[in-house]
């Protein structure tokens, strides 16, 4: 009876999805079962789903999904924080199209208008000395080219970057990250060093003013006039530069500016740009990870990197630079560009006339609309309403996160800080999804629940997603 009145519970206080006057085009693809069938005879296994059983996608309309039986859903993950300005923009489908019928490809060997005014773009929206781009079309590329452009530039070979880090999924880049679900038993790439993740809510160190969000840790904090956390995690990476790296120097360390796979974390106030000193002194070069913090979408600033009060060598861009579609991007200066031209280098689909154009869209779109404002606007209300959940649920351990760059973090108990259970954290996540709210999951442990929607969504939207975190909490 216990049980019975619980899910009743549940069931009757469902929230509406808010409204929406959109309707999307009848489907007339291939049957679930078909698509079933083909999946696991024609497609690499290794190719994985989301829930039990996962979703068939038709059609995106702003914040909106629609599946192929025409049911909507909040999409509050965004292709893992990929659709930066909403699904199928109109002025982004109109733009694109207008260019298929001009001109569809190009390679880089030629001159097309679309490549040279993007370019001129996109470094207007970048530190005057990062002027130089090279288009790429994902972000694994990206972190792979800048990677080649560093120790080219340096003739340096070795490169530090940050346990529980995630850059990509060339073989090189596996090396780079620092998670073991992305690991293969084989022999991996040469020169990749870690040092400690700087996580201010399960690390070693860390503390309740440590991290610049609207809320912080339940840590206690006995920081002076410098993050005490900060300093502590800098000396653990004075020790890797003294134990494993030549006295020739650093090529160059790699840091998100926001960590996203790895669950939303983000570092003391004072920790990157301690880094950023050590590195310069080391003779090496900073290289910024905007894959998922740029485009506006931390709120305060167009760069997570501006938060940190720095100028990186290297800035590396994808997911939202496109809304979806093939594009990334590698900043850096004129001197530094010059390492790539030791040898040739080409790449057929970089700077493609059909992703510049859409780049372009997108970079006008975000200004037209005032979407980074949006961020900032709906993003820290979302987080003071997900605080707020703590009280009346202690397996919220952390809320953290800055404009719609948002991570809850799931544990057993508030005090150890243990990882929910992985059958726990699922339930909530399938919950969440029959209620018609799509979020994503990370973390070391698969805890962290990520939110990191297209930048378009309302206080409404954010309320409902509160709502409908309560409601799928309440059996956990």
């Amino acid at each position: 009876m216990k049980h019975f009145i619980r899910c009743f519970r549940s069931y009757s206080t469902k929230p509406d999805l808010p409204p929406c006057n959109f309707t999307p085009k009848k489907y007339k693809g291939l049957s679930y079962d078909e698509m079933t069938k083909i999946r696991k005879n024609n497609v690499n296994p290794a190719l994985t789903t989301y829930y039990k059983k996962p979703l068939a996608l038709h059609q995106g309309y702003k914040q909106w999904l629609f599946d192929i039986n025409g049911r909507r859903y909040l999409d509050m993950f965004a292709g893992v924080c990929t659709v930066s300005v909403g699904h199928a923009h109109p002025k982004i489908t109109q733009a694109v199209t207008e260019q298929m019928d001009t001109l569809g490809h190009s390679t880089n060997i030629y001159y097309h208008t679309k490549l040279h005014e993007y370019a001129k773009k996109l470094a207007e929206k970048l530190p005057d000395k990062l002027e130089c781009i090279y288009f790429v079309c994902s972000g694994s590329e990206a972190n792979d080219l800048a990677l080649l452009m560093a120790r080219s530039y340096t003739n340096k070979f070795d490169v530090i970057s940050l346990k529980n880090c995630y850059h990509g999924m060339t073989y090189q880049m596996m090396g780079m990250t620092s998670n073991n679900y992305y690991k293969y038993p084989v022999p991996g790439a040469a020169g990749f060093f870690k040092t400690t993740n700087p996580d201010v809510y399960n690390g070693i160190w860390g503390g309740k003013n440590c991290r610049d969000s609207p809320v912080q840790t339940d840590r206690p904090c006995s920081c002076g006039s410098e993050c005490e956390a900060g300093l502590r995690y800098l000396q653990q990476f004075e020790c890797e530069l003294r134990h494993d790296i030549p006295k020739g120097g650093l090529a160059a360390f790699w840091a998100e500016s926001i960590q996203g796979v790895g669950g939303t974390i983000q570092y003391p106030k004072n920790y990157i740009k301690g880094i950023y000193q050590r590195v310069k002194d080391q003779g090496g070069l900073y290289v910024a990870d905007e894959v998922q913090t740029g485009f506006g979408r931390t709120g305060d600033y167009f760069w997570g990197f501006e938060s940190h009060g720095i100028v990186p060598d290297i800035v590396t861009m994808a997911k939202g630079i496109g809304n979806g579609y093939p594009l990334a991007a590698v900043a850096t200066t004129k001197e530094i560009a010059t390492g790539l031209a030791k040898a040739g280098h080409f790449n057929t689909f970089g700077g493609n006339p059909v992703a510049c154009t859409t780049g372009l869209s997108v970079l006008e779109i975000i200004e037209e609309e005032k979407l980074q404002e949006n961020c900032k606007t709906v993003g820290t209300h979302l987080l003071l309403e997900l605080e707020k959940l703590k009280s009346k649920f202690p397996v919220i351990g952390d809320v953290r996160g800055k404009g719609l760059m948002i991570g809850v973090e799931l544990v057993e108990d508030p005090k150890t800080r243990v990882a929910l259970s992985t059958e726990k954290v699922l339930k909530f996540w399938e919950k969440c999804l029959d209620m018609g709210l799509i979020v994503g999951k990370g973390g070391i442990s698969g805890n962290v629940i990520r939110i990191k929607p297209p930048m378009c969504i309302t206080k409404e939207d954010a309320d409902f997603t509160v709502k409908v975190f309560e409601v799928a909490l309440e059996d956990i």
